[in-house]
């Protein structure tokens, strides 16, 4: 049984865009938040205090570093997507030519 793909370029590259919007304003809410979440000052000077601040900052530190991995994939993503759109219209070109 013969399988048949089909894509829309255009819907492709419109998703792949709307895609890095998304993603440049999270990552520039990520660094907005970046020192705020991982510089936590002490409330007091204490031993318990000093630990939730440094334990807090460590949260914070973790979360960048998983931000910055799901940056990462998502530009993968929105290039895949860009990829592929400009794949499908090639093929497409060569398809209409060749009838």
């Amino acid at each position: 049984m013969p399988f048949f793909v089909s894509a829309e370029p255009q819907a492709l590259s419109a998703a792949a865009s709307t895609l890095q919007s998304l993603g440049a304003a999270t990552t520039a809410s990520n660094a907005a938040a970046a020192t705020t979440t991982t510089e936590i000052a002490p409330p007091a000077a204490d031993e318990v205090s000093l630990m939730l601040a440094a334990f807090f900052s460590s949260h914070g530190q973790q979360y960048q570093a998983h931000a910055s991995q799901g940056a990462a994939g998502h530009q993968e993503l929105v290039q895949s997507l860009l990829t592929s759109s400009s794949a499908y219209a090639s093929t497409e070109a060569v398809n209409r030519e060749s009838l």
